[in-house]
């Protein structure tokens, strides 16, 4: 039997099964904004986030009905919108970063840890940053 054309991993799962927890895993990561699962599982619900997250940085109302019904609550997908995607404007992919962690102690599965990356937020030109100097003395002061 020949290989090409069949996307995604089946998960050991029926197709609605599947669905199911997909939606419940990129639920979980914008609600805890941290998951840890076996990295099969990770590997699938990156990509379904990130296109969720290109979704909701765009935030006019059809992108957002998309993303509701894309996952299991309301509030999970206000919070994308609202407050992860502003985050991640600056970037236009790779929002997400997959790292590989223990073997579970019962059946020695891969497991791996799914997180956002948020770039640090860079300083306003109007603001003057103080020196290391400035730091310093204000430091010796304190003392």
């Amino acid at each position: 039997m020949h290989r090409h054309g069949y996307k995604g991993r089946k998960l050991h799962r029926e197709r609605d099964q599947r669905r199911a927890l997909i939606k419940g895993l990129a639920d979980s990561l914008i609600k805890y904004e941290k998951i840890e699962t076996t990295l099969p599982k990770a590997k699938e619900v990156v990509p379904y986030v990130e296109k969720l997250i290109t979704k909701a940085k765009k935030a006019d109302l059809h992108n957002r009905r998309q993303i509701i019904s894309s996952l299991q609550t309301i509030e999970s997908a206000h919070k994308l919108v609202d407050q992860l995607a502003p985050k991640m404007n600056n970037r236009s992919s790779g929002h997400l970063r997959i790292k590989t962690t223990t073997a579970r102690r019962g059946d020695n599965a891969q497991l791996a840890s799914v997180s956002f990356i948020f770039d640090p937020e860079k300083p306003k030109k109007n603001d003057n940053p103080s020196t290391v100097k400035d730091k310093a003395k204000d430091i010796e002061e304190k003392v």
